[in-house]
This record gives structure tokens, C-alpha cells and sequence, in this order.
């Protein structure tokens, strides 16, 4: 019995830490940002994220249903900031959203070591 109730108190502290599914951006915007450097618009919606073609509108990457972990959506002294990492493509991504522009700041750390790191303009 006492290894039963181990195992699911183990299972829920994994499920709070990940999941597969929509997202719930909170107060973050919505709204696209052009990363021009890979011709990429990241959508932001209520309650996914979506990497479009910025001139074909066609669909380079989904999160919809992916492995979210340490998914937050906090306000710092730089703005509010969301932040989250994907199993799925190995990276932890960081998204700024500054009070004084519209514009995000985005940090991408990839499993491997490598970071990116740009500031998107607001599409619309």
C-alpha cells in the first residue's frame, strides 16, 4: 500500500512540472513578432504558440500538444516574462515583453549549448 501511494504522489509531482497541451499565457499579449533573421513570425494566441512562414503564412512549428515543462508567466523589472521548455525540440525558450515598446525580446538555450538570442518586432 505505502508503494502505491508513493508511485502516485511521484506521478503527481511529475504531471505539475509537464504536460502535453494548450497553453494559458495569462496576462502575456497576444499578437505576432517577426524574427526576420529566420523569416519566422511567432504567433502568440490566448491559449497556444505557433511559428509561421512570415511571407507564406505557412506553419514551420506547432507547441500545440508538445511536452511543456516549467511553463511561468511572471512580471520582472524588464516587463513580464514568459518562459517554458519543450521536450520535444530540446530548447528553453524566453520571451520579454518590455513596458516602455512593444517589441519581445526572445532567448532561445538550446540542449546542446547553443543560444539564440534577438528582438522581434511587433506585427500586429
Amino acid at each position: 500500500m505505502k508503494k502505491i501511494v508513493f508511485i502516485l504522489l511521484i506521478l503527481i509531482l511529475v504531471s505539475s512540472f509537464s504536460w502535453a497541451g494548450s497553453f494559458n499565457l495569462g496576462d502575456f499579449p497576444i499578437g505576432k513578432w517577426l524574427d526576420s533573421r529566420w523569416n519566422a513570425l511567432w504567433e502568440f494566441k490566448s491559449d497556444n504558440i505557433r511559428i509561421l512562414n512570415s511571407e507564406t503564412g505557412d506553419l514551420f512549428y506547432d507547441f500545440d500538444g508538445k511536452t511543456i515543462e516549467n511553463f511561468s508567466v511572471k512580471p520582472s523589472l524588464k516587463g513580464i516574462v514568459l518562459s517554458f521548455y519543450c521536450r520535444e525540440t530540446g530548447k528553453r525558450y524566453t520571451f520579454t515583453k518590455g513596458a516602455t515598446n512593444l517589441n519581445l525580446d526572445m532567448l532561445i538555450n538550446t540542449d546542446t549549448g547553443n543560444t539564440y538570442e534577438v528582438n522581434l518586432p511587433f506585427k500586429k
